[in-house]
């Protein structure tokens, strides 16, 4: 097969292709297996993620810990044979903590274990003690009657997450996360409180960004450790109104964070740029070991090992985003939206870009950029990964959080699906730490990251200009 035969209409015949391009092509696919299998045996990503919390612990975006592994990954950079490693700062709202307790108040008076949602603003000194009204939803809120909330404290369980390999029920309720607040202060209530946005079943708080409206977060906003959401639950479903009290100390303050590149500088075509995204800011409460030092990891092992074979053909760029865990007061994308803004019209030798940040479990699916699935790149990418028991995910269109600036500016994106049943157990809690990391499948997720990225490299695929075909093919239709 060849991996020039895939080109805007993907029309050209075998038969067209030269001896010496198919020899190419050939050296290529058995270089990407090759490499492949030396991935299965390589610890780099596992060494990269242990150093980054171990020496920095918690990275909260604008934090001095955050800025701090920035400047240490940059040194690591450097003294790993990547080129052009920088650091961009961008202007960012920080958020810390502070102290914070959610009680119950009255006759079944006793403490409950949550925590305040990220970037949520304080209670007043004395705290917030009021009625709990529990809804299911964004919506129950909005069609509560007039003045119903007032005053009160709006409690939303929408159900606890289901795990599943694609983390399916975790966007339906970040949206009561990010929503839920402006919704229930529209309602006239005195706070929010949702049940933590997580699968799993221990007594400990997910985290998580809450969202800004007209530049400022409405109310005062909790999350509940799920125990502690089904104990709440009961004592509302007994008959009796339930008061909770709230406190937070929770401040803002302005700071900077940071992106960290590096490039493996491409030998033939330099200036044609493959993004490898992750990021490196973390919740305040875990070390953010999955979310998303591993991240990190398998980015930067990928273009380690694929360097250490030779340069490739286009440049592979190493991206450890700045402050993709939380929203802001003027939405301009964080890390991933600075970084467009830096490059301007370099945007447009951006080839395509993936992004790891799933945790740290196998890949299980690969999604190719629009317009190749039936190409004979994706017959040799699908050949290639089959061993690592990696299946067809169909297109990807829309990236991540941290790549997806790049493709709403027309950059193609990749994926490799990595299983999530675990994922929503951890993220944005105190158990996102170093141990939850199997360092077999950590190298798994290496081996496909660096067989796919060396196919990529090494080949004439113009895959911008096949995603702008499809997408003309369609408005057309």
């Amino acid at each position: 097969m060849s991996l020039k035969s895939c080109l805007l209409a993907g029309v050209f015949a075998a038969g067209l292709l030269s001896t010496t391009a198919s020899a190419q092509d050939a050296a290529t696919v058995a270089a990407a297996e090759a490499l492949r299998d030396k991935a299965l045996s390589d610890n780099i990503a596992f060494d990269f993620t242990r150093e980054i919390t171990t020496r920095f612990g918690p990275r909260p975006a604008g934090s001095k810990s955050e800025q701090d592994a920035a400047a240490w990954a940059a040194d690591w950079m450097r003294a790993n044979g990547f080129q052009n490693v920088r650091i961009e700062s961008f202007p960012l709202v920080g958020w810390e903590r502070g102290e914070e307790s959610i009680e119950i108040v009255g006759a079944h008076a006793q403490k409950l274990v949550g925590g305040a949602l990220g970037h949520s603003i304080a209670t007043p000194a004395d705290g917030i003690e009021a009625e709990v009204v529990r809804v299911e939803s964004i919506e129950d809120i909005q069609a509560a009657p007039a003045g119903s909330l007032s005053g009160k404290i709006v409690y939303v369980d929408p159900g606890q997450m289901v795990a599943d390999r694609q983390g399916s029920g975790y966007g339906p309720r970040s949206r009561i996360r990010t929503q839920g607040p402006k919704a229930a202060a529209d309602q006239g209530a005195a706070a929010f409180v949702i049940r933590s946005v997580g699968s799993d079943h221990d007594r400990m708080p997910h985290t998580g960004t809450t969202g800004y409206h007209d530049g400022k977060v409405p109310l005062p906003s909790f999350s509940l450790a799920a125990p502690d959401a089904d104990q709440l639950n009961r004592l509302i479903e007994m008959g009796q109104p339930v008061r909770l009290k709230l406190s937070s100390t929770a401040r803002t303050y302005e700071t900077h964070s940071q992106n960290v590149i590096g490039d493996i500088t491409g030998a033939t075509r330099p200036d044609e740029v493959i993004v490898l995204g992750s990021h490196l800011d973390s919740w305040d409460i875990g070390t953010g070991a999955f979310d998303d030092a591993a991240g990190g990891g398998i980015t930067i092992a990928a273009a380690k090992i694929i360097a250490e074979a030779g340069r490739p053909a286009r440049t592979i760029r190493v991206i450890l985003y700045g402050s993709e865990e939380v929203n802001q007061p003027v939405s301009h994308g964080n890390g991933g939206g600075a970084y467009v803004r830096g490059i301007g019209e370099a945007i447009e030798k951006h080839i395509v870009a993936g992004e790891s940040d799933l945790g740290a479990d196998n890949v299980y699916a690969v999604g190719l950029p629009v317009g190749t699935l039936n190409s004979d790149f994706a017959k040799i990418a699908y050949r290639v990964l089959a061993p690592l028991n990696i299946e067809e995910g169909g297109e990807e269109r829309f990236g991540g959080a941290d790549v997806g600036p790049l493709a709403r500016g027309g950059v193609p994106v990749f994926g490799l699906k990595q299983d999530a049943t675990r994922y929503f157990d951890l993220h944005h809690t105190a158990n996102d730490t170093l141990d939850k990391i199997d360092p077999a499948q950590l190298r798994q997720n290496v081996a496909a990251w660096t067989a796919l990225v060396k196919l990529i490299a090494d080949s004439d695929v113009d895959f911008r200009a096949i995603a702008a075909a499809q997408t003309g093919s369609a408005r057309e239709e």
